[in-house]
Order: C-alpha cells, then structure tokens, then sequence
C-alpha cells in the first residue's frame, strides 16, 4: 500500500467517526470505500497505537472445503460413486476397481460397507439396498452454502479431512481518547533542508540577541523565538537505556552459564526456517497475515536446502518417526514465503540443522534480537520487540533439566519468584508457559515460553535419535518492565518515554 492511498484509507476512518459512533466491521468498511482489508486493519492499527482511535478484535470462524471436499461435492462422495457403479445384478470386483479412480475405490469401499450400501464377496461386488443418500455431499454443499450443519456431522467431515476450519479477524473501531478529525503528522526524517533553516533560525535569534544586548547592556530571553540546549563545559554525560540495560545484563547472564550467542542478523526470513522446519502446519493461524508480516517484493525464496525439505514434507503429510503427522497435501509455494521473522527460533532451526550436518556435539545457544507480529497495540503489546532465546542441545536432557536452568537464568535476572503453567506449542511437548510475580501489578504475569522440541522437529534434520533440545524464549520488554516497575509498554519505547528513567541510569560519566 502507498503512502498516499494509506494516507487517503486514514483520512477516511477519520472523516467517518467524525460523523458516526462506530465503524462496526472493518470489511464493510473497506468493501465500500474499495481498499484491500489488510490495508484497512493496518491502518486501523497504526491510528490505534497513536490513540485517536479505539480498536477491537472481531474473529469469526468457518468451515470450508478442502480441495478433495470441493471435489466430492461435485462429482459425489467416493462410496456413493461406488454405489452408483454397481448394476443392479452386481459386478465383479476386477471390473469395478477399473471403472473407478484408485483412490475412489478404496475409500469407497471401507464407507460404503460401513454404511452396508453394498456387500463385498471375494470375487463379486452386490447392492444391499436399492437407494442411497448421498449425505456426505449434502452436508459439503450446505456447508459451501453457509447454512448450518450440527456438531455431529462436522467432526465426522473434519476426520475424513474434507473441511478446514477459516478464520476471519477484522476491527470494529470508535473514536479514542485523543481523537481528531485529522491525525497531525510529525516531522521523522532528518533533511538537510529543515536543519538548515533550523541553524539560520538559530543564528539569526543569537544575532538579534547580541544586538539587544549592545544596545541595552543586558541578555534578553529569546525562548519564545529559539530553542537552546544547555551542554555542561565540565562534564558530558553518557546515558543508556533501561532495556538496554536489561539487554546487556542477559547477555552477560548467557555467558556466564556458557551459552554461544546465533547469528541474528537476517529480519527477513523464508517461511520454512520460520514455521516448517518447526513442524507447525500450513494452515496454522500464525501464518495468517493479521499475525505475520509477509513481503511483497521478494516475495519468495529459491534457496533452501532439498533434500530437508522433502523430509519436512513427509512429516507433515504423512508422519514418521513414531508420529502420524498432520495429513495434509503440504504445498511448497506456502514454505517459499518471505516474512519478517516472528520469532527467533528460525534461527534456532537453522543452527540445529547446521549442527545435524557435522558429528554432534553438545551446544548451548542463545539470542537477543528484533522479531515481528502483525499485532494491535496497547499497554502490553507492540508489533515490533526483541526476543530473548536459549536452548541446550545434548543427550538424554529431561524436563527437570528445563526447569533447573530456567531457575538458574531468572534468578541471575532478579527473578526468583516462578511458576509454570502446561501449555501447547507446535513445535515442543512438553510445553510449559513461565511466569513471574510483578511487583508493580501485584500479582503474577507471563514472562516466557519454554519446552522440548519436538522429536518431528529434530529427526528430519538428522540428529541422533537420542539428542534432545530443551529451549525458552521471553520479550526483552517484558522482564525489563517487571524490574523497572513499568506497566505500559508505550512508556518504555516511543514518544511517551520517561527521559528522566535514562538519566537516572547511566553508564559512565566521563570528565572533559
């Protein structure tokens, strides 16, 4: 979206809620004003964070066809295809079986004996019945019309893999407390032009003041027309961020416990480091783009390893290594994808890979850098942060082993109180949620998520079978905000930060 036409979709928001209490569904809205939704939610986003608007959350979920579903409700289920192939005085297997698609066949025959349409003899295929109901095709056509279908029937469609489940997020949007008619728009960019009228704006007062002061004999007090910045002659004061602080403090932490800091240096990342090679599904809702910032141009990827990524497609679609996967039809075009990365464990998969190709030994790894989500702001949540990782890769590493070091790490962090919760991550089980006692909320808040990586995580990259990687992850913000008793984000990073926090932590002072 340009700058123009996101300038245009604001102006719009804006003009509308000067009129009107609510913008109700953010799809309408852009249907008819004729913009893309995503442009609309990011918009809405954007107008969010600077709080002259109020946005909500609206999801809405569906069923819908899979690609096999489509097809049985156009053609017919498989059993009833079968059915329909028998003749009234029966047929023989072998010329059934060649009038019928392999895959009709089998999986006509296991339903239409089940719903006992037919009786299967060893050489010979009769009708038990006259008639039958094609229900399976019913049910997807009034699911494809979105008319109501009971419980019953749709976990039976969902077994047989012929519906997904669509989730749909938009906005419904009112004015907020800061709100304007037109949103006023600061000067970011740094140009040559505007310092220069700012020095000559600079000089001229100073002129002016020299000349009063000739000519009364005292300093007049030019506030009102210049601004000045008092330096001290004797000392200059070198300032350092809470969260960098923070930042610095883990990473000392890290290596003290004699972790190896990844390389992080890529933002933008391939869809396969950043969800496939973690065994998390294509039609997971992390890869919806209300949750993950895709990339226009370049949009897709060419260089990822081959024969991995066949292994990777046959896990998710078919299992392996004890695992019955997620049968699915995995499609590369999806792994291709190019992001903003949401997590630094795309780091953590290419490093294990890495350290799969060569004969293992023990690591320990850890990062702290930028990760991106698609995500509404408000007091807890921005749509950039850093994530803090660490994993240990070793053999026959255990749970108990996870929550020691987890202890050990936040306790080195002024952290001691800790609880754990159980919790699902795609790619590691055991998962366990962490959480920490806030002094400032009084009462306990998550910081961080931790597990096992899967076995279907690691086996495809060609560790040993009995290596095991135990990992956590948590936001540099979020700690920094515990132990700075910090209870908005808005007030650690952006225009709302407390100068006087920095200054009251500095690094050095050095004398001049």
């Amino acid at each position: 979206m340009s700058m123009s036409m996101a300038d245009e979709a604001e102006d719009a928001i804006l003009a509308y809620l000067k009129d009107n209490d609510e913008i109700s569904n953010s799809a309408n809205f852009a249907q008819d004003l004729g913009f893309s939704h995503d442009d609309i939610v990011n918009v809405i986003r954007r107008l969010h964070g600077f709080r002259l608007v109020d946005a909500k959350d609206i999801r809405r979920e569906r069923w819908v066809l899979t690609e096999e579903g489509k097809t049985y409700a156009a053609v017919g289920s498989p059993e009833f295809q079968l059915f329909s192939a028998v003749p009234p005085e029966g047929i023989a297997r072998q010329d059934l079986q060649k009038k019928l698609d392999p895959a009709v066949y089998k999986i006509g025959c296991q339903q239409a004996i089940k719903n006992k349409w037919v009786e299967m003899a060893k050489t010979h295929v009769s009708k038990k019945v006259q008639h039958a109901d094609d229900k399976v095709k019913n049910l997807l056509l009034r699911i494809q019309n979105d008319e109501a279908v009971n419980q019953e029937d749709i976990d039976a469609l969902k077994r047989r893999k012929l519906i997904i489940q669509q989730v749909w997020k938009g906005n419904s949007v009112r004015k907020g407390p800061e709100y304007a008619p037109k949103r006023k728009r600061a000067v970011t960019d740094l140009t040559r032009e505007n310092l220069q009228r700012q020095c000559e704006h600079i000089i001229q007062s100073s002129v002016l003041n020299y000349k009063l002061k000739k000519v009364t004999g005292r300093n007049w007090n030019l506030k009102s027309t210049t601004s000045v910045l008092k330096v001290s002659q004797s000392k200059v004061a070198i300032f350092i961020h809470c969260s960098r602080h923070v930042r610095r403090q883990v990473q000392t932490i890290f290596l003290n416990m004699g972790f190896e800091e990844m390389p992080t240096n890529n933002y933008v990342e391939s869809s396969f480091w950043n969800f496939d090679a973690l065994f998390q599904p294509q039609q997971h809702p992390a890869r919806d783009s209300h949750d993950t910032f895709f990339l226009k141009v370049p949009s897709s990827t060419k260089m990822l390893p081959e024969d991995y990524v066949e292994r990777v497609k046959e896990i998710h679609e078919s299992g392996g290594y004890q695992s019955r996967g997620y049968g699915y039809d995995w499609k590369r075009e999806e792994a291709n994808k190019n992001l903003l990365r949401t997590h630094t464990t795309a780091v953590s998969s290419r490093m294990l890979y890495a350290l799969a190709q060569k004969p293992f030994a023990p690591k320990k790894y850890y990062s702290i850098d930028r990760v991106f989500r698609n995500e509404a702001v408000d007091r807890t949540h921005l749509a950039e942060f850093h994530q803090i990782e660490g994993l240990i890769c070793d053999r026959g590493l255990t749970l108990g082993d996870l929550i020691g070091v987890l202890h050990d790490f936040f306790s080195r962090l002024g952290m001691s109180k800790l609880r754990f919760k159980p919790a699902y991550n795609p790619y590691t089980e055991p998962s366990m949620e962490i959480f920490s006692y806030h002094e400032g909320f009084k009462k306990w808040v998550e910081v961080g998520n931790s597990g096992m990586f899967r076995p279907e995580m690691l086996l495809p990259m060609g560790l040993p079978e009995d290596v095991r990687v135990i990992a956590w992850g948590l936001s540099l913000e979020r700690p920094t905000m515990i132990l700075y008793g910090i209870d908005n984000i808005r007030d650690l990073f952006g225009p709302k930060v407390d100068l006087g926090l920095i200054k009251r932590n500095p690094i050095c002072r050095l004398g001049l």
